[in-house]
């Protein structure tokens, strides 16, 4: 993926994990990279900037497979957020999918 569109969704990617169960860092990369390629050293300093924007907080929690953990959470702020670039995402998605027509995921007719 494009490495400028992949930024614009990384956030909403965050988010939307985030939305259903409290992680920490490489488990967010492990879930994240399921569906795009993304690595720790672009997850950590993206997790910082929500955190400053009010939008996650995060937590310790002892592991019984090593050092404890550094789990985020979303704040009320961080849901109403999740929500609302949710709604946009998938304006922006059916408005290009209209201009794009109907061809499968590689382009092809």
């Amino acid at each position: 993926m494009d490495k400028q569109m992949k930024k614009g969704v990384l956030d909403l990617c965050v988010l939307s994990v985030l939305s259903e169960e409290d992680c920490y860092g490489y488990q967010l990369v492990e879930k994240i990279s399921t569906a795009i390629q993304i690595s720790e050293g672009t997850i950590y300093p993206l997790l910082k900037r929500l955190q400053r924007e009010g939008l996650l907080t995060s937590y310790i929690r002892e592991s019984s497979e090593g050092p404890a953990r550094k789990y985020y959470k979303l704040t009320p702020e961080g849901v109403a957020k999740y929500k609302k670039l949710r709604k946009k995402w998938f304006e922006f998605y059916n408005g290009v999918n209209k201009l794009l027509g109907r061809g499968d995921e590689d382009g092809q007719y």
